[in-house]
C-alpha cells in the first residue's frame, strides 16, 4: 500500500511503525473471511483491509478521528485472526492499537461512553474496586429488565454477566514465595491478575499447585499487578504504560536477586500484552532493555509446562472426559500457541476434540462483550453452537475472559485448561465437576 505521510509526521514512533506496516498491505484480502465482524456483518469497513484503509486516512491527514471511523475501530474485537490469515506479514494488532491511542487523543466521544469507559478503567484492574463493583451487581440484577437498557444495553450486558455470587480473596493473591517440592528445577513469577483473582482464584491455585508438583518455585512478586491489556485496548497508552512499568520493575527486581526462568501466564490476554513490552516500551530510556527482557521471560503456562514436562498424570479411566478445547484467539492468534495445550491435556487422559470454527472469536475480548452486547453475543451463540455440535463433557479455555463469555450460555462446565491438568496430576477436581 502506498502511504503519503510527511517527514515530520513520521518523526514521531508510533506514526514511523504504522507507516510501515501500512506498506506491508497488498489489499488481497484473504484476512476478510477470517474476521468475526465481517462474517458477522458484511460490511467492508467492518473487515481488517476496511479498517486499515479508514485508519490510513486518519493518521495521514493528521486530523481528529471522526465518528464514522471511531464506530468501525470500536468494532475490532482484536482478536487478530487476520494475522494468522495475512500472507504479507502485516502486523495489525500494532496498527489498531496506535489507532486506538489516536482515537482516545483526538475524538471526544458522547458522555455516557466517555463515563463508563473512564469507570471500566478505573475498576476492572483493581480488584478490591472489581470485587466491590460486582458485589453492586449482584444487588442491582433484579433491576435489571428496568435499568439493563441504560448506556446502550451496556448497563444490561455488565449485569448478565455479573457471577451470582464471588468466591472468597485466595491467600495465593497476595506477595509470597511457593516453594518447589523436591529438588528444584525451576524458578518463575506468576502474574496472579486483576479480574481473574476476583472471579476465578481457585485459577491461580491450580496453577501454584501443579507447578510446585512438578518442582517450580512460584514467586507473586510484590507491586506487580493488573498486565495493563484492558486499558491499552481503550486506547489509554499513558495507564497501560503505567502498569507494565510497575510489573517490569517487579520481577526484574525478582529477577536480579534470585533470578527467573520465566515470567508465567496464565490468562492468554495478558500473555499477549506482556510479550509486547519490548515494543510497547521501546522509547522509555529507562525501561526499553527490561521490558524486552521481560517480553522474553514471558510463557503462557501451558507453554512452559510443554517444556518443562508433565509427570504423574494419572487420571484413572472412570475419570476420563470429553474435553472441547476453545483456543483463546490471544493464544492461537496473540501467542501462535495452538498444539501445547491439547497435547497436555491429552497426555493427562483426556479425550480432547476441536471445535468447529476454532479460529473465530468468541466475543469476550476484554471489555467488548460490554461495549458491543449485541455482537459479542451473536459470537457467543456461534461458538456454543459450534461447541454442541461435539458434544463435550467439558470445554477447556485458558483465557479468564473467554471462559466468562461462553460459560454464560454453555449446556456443560467451562474450565481452565491449568486445573484440569492439575487435576490429572494429583490436584483437586474441579468444582464445576461436581
Amino acid at each position: 500500500m502506498q502511504t503519503n505521510f510527511t517527514l515530520a509526521q513520521l518523526a514521531d514512533s508510533d506514526t514511523a511503525e504504522s507507516e510501515k506496516i501500512l506498506r506491508n498491505c497488498v489489499h488481497c484480502g484473504f484476512c476478510t473471511a477470517t474476521c468475526p465482524t465481517y462474517v458477522t456483518l458484511g460490511d467492508e469497513l467492518d473487515s481488517p483491509r476496511g479498517r486499515i484503509y479508514q485508519i490510513k486516512d486518519m493518521l495521514e491527514n493528521d486530523k481528529p478521528a471522526p465518528a464514522r471511523i471511531v464506530k468501525h475501530i470500536d468494532r475490532c474485537l482484536s482478536c487478530l485472526s487476520c494475522m494468522t490469515t495475512c500472507p504479507s506479514g502485516v502486523h495489525y494488532m500494532h496498527l489498531v492499537d496506535h489507532a486506538r491511542t489516536y482515537i482516545e487523543k483526538t475524538h471526544l466521544r458522547p458522555f455516557a461512553d466517555r463515563f463508563l469507559r473512564n469507570l471500566l478503567a478505573g475498576l476492572l484492574p483493581n480488584p478490591s474496586l472489581f470485587r466491590v463493583a460486582l458485589a453492586g451487581a449482584w444487588l442491582a440484577r433484579p433491576f435489571a429488565p428496568v435499568v439493563g437498557g441504560l448506556f446502550g444495553g451496556r448497563l444490561g450486558a455488565m449485569l448478565k454477566l455479573a457471577p451470582k455470587s464471588l468466591p472468597r480473596p485466595s491467600p495465593v493473591d497476595v506477595p509470597q514465595t511457593f516453594p518447589a517440592e523436591g529438588t528444584r528445577k525451576a524458578r518463575v513469577a506468576m502474574l496472579n491478575g486483576c479480574a481473574q483473582p476476583v472471579l476465578q482464584p481457585q485459577i491461580n491455585e491450580a496453577t501454584v499447585r501443579l507447578l510446585n508438583r512438578l518442582g517450580v518455585e512460584v514467586v507473586v512478586a510484590q507491586g506487580a499487578g493488573c498486565c495493563g491489556a484492558l486499558v491499552h485496548h481503550m486506547g489509554k497508552a499513558e495507564a497501560s504504560h503505567a502498569q507494565a512499568a510497575a510489573n517490569i520493575r517487579a520481577w526484574m527486581g525478582e529477577h536480579q536477586r534470585e533470578g527467573l526462568d520465566a515470567v508465567i501466564i496464565n490468562a492468554s490476554g495478558c500473555g499477549t500484552t506482556v510479550k509486547d513490552y519490548g515494543f510497547m516500551l521501546r522509547d522509555d530510556p529507562d525501561l526499553a532493555e527490561d521490558a524486552a527482557a521481560i517480553s522474553a521471560l514471558t510463557k503462557d503456562v501451558t507453554e512452559f509446562l510443554a517444556e518443562l514436562g508433565l509427570t504423574g498424570a494419572a487420571l484413572p479411566d472412570e475419570a476420563r472426559r470429553r474435553v472441547a478445547y476453545h483456543s483463546a484467539c490471544s493464544m492461537q492468534h496473540g501467542q501462535k500457541i495452538t498444539q501445547q495445550p491439547k497435547a497436555l491435556l491429552k497426555q493427562a487422559g483426556f479425550d480432547v476434540v476441536d471445535i468447529p470454527e476454532s479460529h473465530l472469536c468468541c466475543g469476550s475480548a476484554g471489555t467488548y462483550n460490554i461495549m458491543q452486547p449485541a455482537l459479542a453475543t451473536t459470537l457467543r451463540d456461534r461458538k456454543v453452537a459450534n461447541i454442541r455440535k461435539i458434544a463435550p463433557d467439558i470445554i477447556a479455555a485458558g483465557n479468564i475472559g473467554c471462559i466468562t463469555q461462553i460459560a454464560s450460555a454453555a449446556d456443560v462446565p467451562v474450565i481452565h485448561t491449568v486445573e484440569l491438568l492439575d487435576w490429572a496430576t494429583g490436584g483437586p477436581k474441579p468444582k464445576e465437576l461436581g
